[in-house]
C-alpha cells in the first residue's frame, strides 16, 4: 500500500488527462487486490466451484514449479487468486506514426516508458484509442489476460486466464514472472522478448518434468507457427521501414502499405487487420523482436537458467544502445565489453 501512496502523491504533478489517466491505474489495481483472496482460502471455502478448485491446485503446483525448477522468484506472486468478471484485466493501446513501424512511448514514474499505455476499462482504452487515430496515428488495442506489476505487488492469479488450457496458464505464469528476474527502463521490446524465452523454456521443462509428451510436441508446433508469423511480420516491418525512410511520395507510401497487409492477410487471413496498421506491428515485434537472440543466449549458458538471467540482468544495467550492439552482435558472455565508449 506504501507504494501505491508513493504514487498517489506523484499523480497531482501532471496534467489533467495525466491525472485522469493515473487515476484509473491506481483505482484498477486497488481493485484487483481488494478482490484477491489466497489460494487456501479458495480451497478452504465449500462455495468455491469444483472446476475452479482443479485449476487452482493446479495453478499452485506450476507456481512452485517455477521457483524450484526454473530459479524464477519465489515470493507471493500467483499464491492468491482474484475474480474479476470481465474477460481481460487490461487493454493495451499501441500506436505508432502513419509512416513509422517505431512504437509511440508512453512514460511513467519508476517503470520509465513502454509502448503502450494500459487500461482498466476497455471503453477508457476505446476513447484513448480514438483521440490517437484524431491525432494521425495508427491505433491497435488488445486485450491482456495478464500483467506483471515487477515484484512491487503480489500478483494474483486471475479469472482471465485461470481457466486457459495447461500450457498456456504455465506460459503467463512463468512469463509474468520473468519480470520479476530483469527489467529494462525504457525498452519493452527487451522485457517481453526476454519473457516470452522464458515462458517458452519453462513450459517445455515443465510438460518433460509432468511427462505429458503428446502435449509437448503440440506446443512445440504451435510455437513453430507463432515464430513463422512473427517472421513474416518482422520481413513486412523491415520493408515499410525502409520505403517509410526513402521519401517516397504520400500515394506510395500509402500503396506500399496496403500491399504489405494485403500479402499478410493473403496468409494469415482474420487475424490480420482489415485496415493496413503500422501499431499492428508493433504490437507483434514487441513479443517476438529479440527473441532469437536471447535464445542464443540461453544456449551459451547451456540452458542454465541462472547463469542466463545473470547475463540478462547485466544487459538490463547498460543502457538502450548498449543492450542493442550487445544483442545484435551476439557478444552475451560479457555484455559490459559493448558498453558505448568503453
Amino acid at each position: 500500500m506504501r507504494k501505491l501512496w508513493i504514487l498517489a502523491l506523484v499523480v497531482p504533478l501532471a496534467g489533467c488527462e495525466t491525472l485522469s489517466y493515473y487515476s484509473q491505474a491506481i483505482g484498477g489495481h486497488l481493485r484487483l487486490i481488494s478482490a484477491a483472496r489466497p489460494i487456501d482460502a479458495w480451497l478452504a471455502d465449500p462455495a468455491t466451484p469444483s472446476a475452479l478448485r482443479e485449476r487452482l491446485q493446479l495453478a499452485s503446483r506450476i507456481r512452485e514449479f517455477a521457483s524450484r525448477s526454473l530459479e524464477l522468484p519465489e515470493n507471493g506472486s500467483y499464491q492468491s487468486y482474484a475474480d474479476l468478471d470481465r474477460p481481460y484485466v487490461v487493454w493495451n493501446v499501441f500506436a505508432a506514426g502513419e509512416f513509422s513501424v517505431e512504437a509511440k512511448q508512453e512514460c511513467f514514474p519508476f517503470t520509465g516508458c513502454v509502448s503502450y499505455r494500459g487500461f482498466y476499462d476497455e471503453k477508457d482504452a476505446r476513447r484513448h484509442a480514438q483521440k490517437l487515430r484524431a491525432r494521425g496515428y495508427d491505433v491497435h488495442v488488445g486485450g491482456v489476460p495478464a500483467y506483471s506489476t515487477l515484484g512491487w505487488f503480489d500478483d494474483p492469479l486471475l479469472s482471465t486466464f485461470i481457466r486457459y488450457p495447461d500450457t498456456q496458464l504455465a506460459r503467463l505464469v512463468f512469463h509474468e514472472l520473468a519480470h520479476q528476474v530483469a527489467y529494462a527502463k525504457n525498452d519493452t521490446t527487451f522485457n517481453e522478448s526476454f519473457a516470452v524465452v522464458v515462458e517458452e523454456a519453462g513450459v517445455r521443462r515443465w510438460l518433460e518434468a509432468e511427462g505429458r509428451g503428446a502435449e509437448l510436441e503440440s506446443f512445440r508446433a504451435a510455437q513453430a507457427r507463432k515464430r513463422e508469423f512473427a517472421a513474416r511480420v518482422k520481413e513486412a516491418r523491415d520493408r515499410l521501414a525502409s520505403a517509410y525512410a526513402a521519401g517516397l511520395p504520400r500515394d506510395a507510401l500509402l500503396a506500399a502499405k496496403r500491399a504489405e497487409f494485403e500479402r499478410l492477410r493473403a496468409q494469415y487471413g482474420a487475424i490480420i487487420p482489415a485496415e493496413p496498421n503500422n501499431a499492428f506491428l508493433v504490437s507483434i515485434a514487441l513479443y517476438s523482436e529479440l527473441v532469437p537472440a536471447f535464445e542464443r543466449m540461453l544456449a551459451a549458458q547451456g540452458g542454465d537458467l541462472g547463469r542466463f538471467y545473470e547475463k540478462v540482468r547485466a544487459l538490463a544495467a547498460l543502457d538502450k544502445a548498449g543492450r542493442t550492439v550487445a544483442l545484435g552482435e551476439g557478444n552475451v558472455d560479457d555484455p559490459k565489453e559493448r558498453r558505448p565508449g568503453a
